[in-house]
């Protein structure tokens, strides 16, 4: 076995001993500002590595329930804290604290360094050979799709929930995330609620993938990834469409 081998193996079964039932883990953003995250690594084989990133106001606690399925379905995962948010699930957003302590930027487009970050740790945990796919929600789906497109060898698939042009107010154009997006042509999967599809259509229709989804529910459906919660009621329908995708992809 090649020495790369043992060393992301050594790394693999660390991190799969310390889980979200275990304490949070760190690495470092671009400009050093530690970045928790959770560990649901459950193998050390060759299956994907899923990079979970929250909407605005929130934490890693968005994917208390999410992650485990993931895992279920043949995925490794990873749910990461970006300095712009606050708490939900009744997890605080260490991240988030973090830089507030150290007098640091908290907006959405500040946390697009920690995505950075957060997909090139991913990509040292499993090399080049294993895929890395990157999630987001609200916010963080419009960043991840702007890093993907970007950085296109640090992600081999996208899923979005409810992406959208949403840094004008920080002075950027109006088209910021399209500008990358459509550099992007590995597979991506992009969803909403159903009255949010005017604002990623296009974003999706710039994308030159010839791998892409879009899926909206047959009822009014939910903002972000949290459509995959057991709570509401269409859950399934959600469900169904992500394992299409993840399963193609696999």
């Amino acid at each position: 076995m090649k020495i790369h081998q043992v060393i992301l193996g050594f790394l693999f079964l660390t991190l799969m001993s310390f889980g979200h039932a275990k304490g949070t883990l760190t690495f470092p953003s671009k400009d050093g500002l530690q970045i928790s995250f959770d560990s649901y690594i459950t193998s050390t084989d060759k299956r994907p590595l899923i990079v979970l990133f929250h909407q605005a106001g929130w934490s890693r606690g968005e994917y208390l329930e999410i992650a485990p399925k993931l895992n279920k379905l043949g995925f490794n995962a990873i749910a990461v804290d970006l300095r712009s948010g606050d708490k939900v699930n009744g997890v605080v957003n260490e991240t988030a604290k973090r830089a507030k302590k150290a007098g640091k930027g908290t907006t959405y487009v500040d946390a697009l360094q920690d995505i950075e970050a957060s997909l090139e740790y991913a990509r040292s945990l499993v090399g080049n050979k294993v895929k890395v796919v990157a999630w987001g929600s609200s916010y963080s789906a419009a960043l991840v799709l702007k890093v993907a497109g970007d950085h296109p060898e640090l992600a081999n698939a996208v899923l979005a929930f409810s992406p959208g042009e949403y840094f004008k107010k920080s002075g950027k154009p109006a088209d910021w995330i399209q500008q990358s997006a459509r550099l992007y042509t590995r597979p991506v999967f992009i969803s909403s609620a159903k009255k949010e599809k005017k604002r990623w259509k296009p974003i999706f229709d710039a994308i030159k993938s010839k791998k892409k989804v879009a899926f909206i529910p047959s009822g009014k459906g939910h903002h972000g990834s949290r459509a995959l919660w057991e709570k509401y009621s269409d859950n399934k329908e959600y469900w169904s469409a992500v394992t299409r995708f993840l399963m193609s992809i696999k």
